[in-house]
C-alpha cells in the first residue's frame, strides 16, 4: 500500500468536512448573493457560519475574513493590494529569500514597476535575524512579508517580534500562515498580524478555497481590490462565492481549533521516530532548527546521495524533494541554498511531511525501506 508522506502538499479531506459540503452541491445548491429566495438565503447563512468558523480559529472579526481561492490569490492580493492603495507613503517591501513562490514572484513582478524589494537572510536554522529586518526599515516601507512557517522546513520565524518592530516603523505586515493554520495556535489578535492567508487543503479541507484576513482596526488595512465584477465580499473579490468549498473550509477550520493539539502529540512522536532512526546512519542530518518548527515537517539531507534516486527506487512512499509548487524546476530548493547548503546537498534532501491519518505502522514500514535502502546505497 501506498505510504502518504507529503501532507505540507496537499491532505486529503476529513469525511466529516466533505459531509457538510455534500448538500451544497446538490439540494442547497443557491447562490450566496441570491437575496429574493430561500436558496440564496441558505446559502448566504452557510458561507456566514463558515466566515465565523475561520475567525474562530484565527481570533479575529468575521468582517476581518475574505474568501478567495486559496493562499496564492490571498498573497497576491494582499502585496498588490497594499502596493496599490500605499504608494503615497513609500514603495519600499521586506520579505524574506525562503518565502513561498508566490511571495517572491509577486515581489519580483512589482520591482518592474517600481517598487523596491529588500530579501532577509536566514540563517543555517532558517530563522530571520531581527536586527536585519529592524536596519531594512525605513519611512518609505509600507510592508513586511514574513512567512509564518516555511513549507519546506517547517521552521517557525518570532512572529510576534517580528510584529513589534513592523509597527514600530508604522508598516503593515502580510504572514503567509498556510502550512501553520490549523496546525498550531495562531491569535492574529495577540501576535499583531495584520494579514494573513489561509488555505483549507492544508487542513483536510477542499482544495480551491482560502482566505485572507484583513485587520480593520490598530491599524485599518486597506486593499486595493484585484477583482472587480459585482462587489462580493464587500467589494474586496468579486466572484461568485464558491459555497461548497467555503462550507468545507469553515468546517475544516472548526475541526482543526477542537483537535489540533491532540493530532500535535502524536504526529510529533511519529515524526520524531523517523528523524532519530534516518539520521542515525553517517551523513544524514536534519535541516532548519529543531526547536523552532511545525511538528508535522522534517527536511533530511542524505548527503552524497541525490534524493531523486532514493524517491524512485521507493515509488510507493509519498515524499517531496521540496515545494510542491516548484517540483517541476530542476533546480536546488531556494529555501536550503538561502539556509546556506550547496547545490548538491541541497538536491540530496528530502521533506517529509505527516498528518493526521499517518500511523506509526506506515512510519515503520518508511524508516525500514529507507534504511535498507541507504544502506545499499553506502555499500
Amino acid at each position: 500500500m501506498p505510504i502518504y508522506l507529503d501532507y505540507n502538499a496537499t491532505t486529503p479531506v476529513d469525511k466529516r468536512v466533505l459531509e457538510v459540503m455534500l448538500p451544497y452541491f446538490t439540494e442547497n445548491f443557491g447562490n450566496a448573493s441570491s437575496r429574493t429566495h430561500s436558496f440564496g438565503w441558505l446559502a448566504e447563512d452557510a458561507v456566514k457560519i463558515a466566515r465565523q468558523q475561520v475567525a474562530e480559529l484565527i481570533n479575529c472579526l468575521e468582517q476581518e475574513i475574505v474568501f478567495t481561492s486559496g493562499s496564492t490569490e490571498a498573497i497576491n492580493f494582499a502585496i498588490k493590494g497594499i502596493w496599490e492603495n500605499y504608494q503615497f507613503k513609500g514603495k519600499h517591501i521586506v520579505t524574506v529569500k525562503t518565502e513561498h513562490k508566490a511571495v517572491l514572484d509577486c515581489c519580483a513582478f512589482l520591482e518592474k514597476r517600481g517598487a523596491k524589494i529588500t530579501y532577509l537572510s536566514v540563517d543555517r536554522e532558517g530563522l530571520i535575524d531581527l536586527d536585519e529586518l529592524k536596519s531594512a526599515l525605513s519611512s518609505e516601507t509600507i510592508l513586511v512579508a514574513v512567512m509564518y512557517a516555511n513549507n519546506e522546513t517547517g521552521v517557525i520565524q518570532p512572529i510576534k517580534k517580528i510584529a513589534d518592530l513592523v509597527h514600530a516603523n508604522n508598516s503593515i505586515l502580510l504572514c503567509d500562515a498556510t502550512q501553520a493554520v490549523g496546525k498550531i495556535t495562531i491569535d492574529v489578535e495577540e501576535e499583531h498580524i495584520d494579514l494573513m492567508c489561509v488555505s483549507a487543503h492544508k487542513m483536510y479541507g477542499p482544495k480551491g478555497v482560502g482566505a485572507l484576513y484583513v485587520r480593520r482596526k490598530g491599524p485599518r488595512v486597506s486593499l486595493f481590490p484585484q477583482m472587480h465584477g459585482g462587489g462580493h465580499e464587500r467589494g474586496l473579490r468579486s466572484g461568485t462565492l464558491n459555497v461548497t468549498g467555503i462550507v468545507g473550509l469553515g468546517k475544516a477550520c472548526e475541526l482543526a481549533k477542537e483537535e489540533m493539539w491532540e493530532d500535535a502529540i502524536r504526529v510529533s512522536k511519529l515524526r520524531t521516530k523517523l528523524e532519530q532512526l534516518l539520521c542515525e546512519t553517517e551523513n544524514v542530518f536534519i535541516n532548519g532548527s529543531t526547536k523552532h518548527r511545525l511538528f508535522n515537517t522534517t527536511n533530511i539531507t542524505f548527503q552524497g546521495i541525490r534524493s531523486e534516486s532514493l524517491i524512485n527506487k521507493i515509488p510507493n512512499i509519498a515524499v517531496a524533494l521540496g515545494s510542491a509548487c516548484t517540483s517541476a524546476l530542476a533546480q536546488p530548493s531556494h529555501v536550503l541554498k538561502a539556509m546556506g547548503l550547496n547545490d548538491d546537498d541541497s538536491f540530496s534532501s528530502i521533506r517529509f511531511s505527516l498528518g493526521k491519518y499517518t500511523t506509526e505502522a506506515e512510519i515503520n514500514e518508511a524508516i525500514s525501506l529507507f534504511r535498507k535502502l541507504l544502506m545499499e546505497l553506502k555499500n
